[in-house]
């Protein structure tokens, strides 16, 4: 099924941000590139702050943020509390980000991540739905700040 893909990067990453853009547009998904189209050197929080953005205002189904290692982006990603953004390597984390935390945002980390393992990955996330049931009020926690424990 199409989906509504945004993606993001800093300076580290562009070019893993355009291969995966491509190949998303070559399987039919809409993919919505929110930068940056050179790589020069700018600041990966700006970016993961668009992507967070973007996923909490509906602009986008699920995003792929991207820098050097993905921890960066992936903690800007985070500040949005609507967004929950999972830092993978493989594919099993992956589909375990959408199937226990309904992920709506995979990071990699483009210095340590293959174009063909960050393709595997992009499409394990993609092809796992969310499970719910136990881990929906895990999930719910996610979207609230400072939250006592149970």
């Amino acid at each position: 099924m199409a989906a509504r893909i945004a993606i993001a990067s800093d300076h580290a990453a562009v070019a893993l941000k355009a291969t995966l853009a491509a190949w998303l547009r070559e399987q039919g998904h809409d993919v919505l590139d929110l930068g940056p189209d050179t790589d020069v050197s700018v600041d990966y929080p700006d970016y993961g702050f668009a992507l967070g953005d973007r996923i909490a205002e509906g602009g986008a189904d699920f995003g792929i943020a991207l820098c050097g290692s993905g921890i960066g982006i992936s903690i800007a990603v985070n500040r949005n509390p609507a967004a929950r953004c999972a830092l993978v390597s493989e594919p099993l984390s992956a589909a375990l980000a959408r199937r226990h935390n309904d992920a709506n945002v995979i990071a990699l980390g483009a210095r340590l991540t293959g174009e063909d393992m960050a393709k595997a990955c992009v499409q394990a996330f993609l092809d796992t739905d969310y499970e719910g049931g136990r881990h929906q009020a895990r999930v719910a926690k996610l979207s609230h700040l400072a939250k006592e424990p149970a």
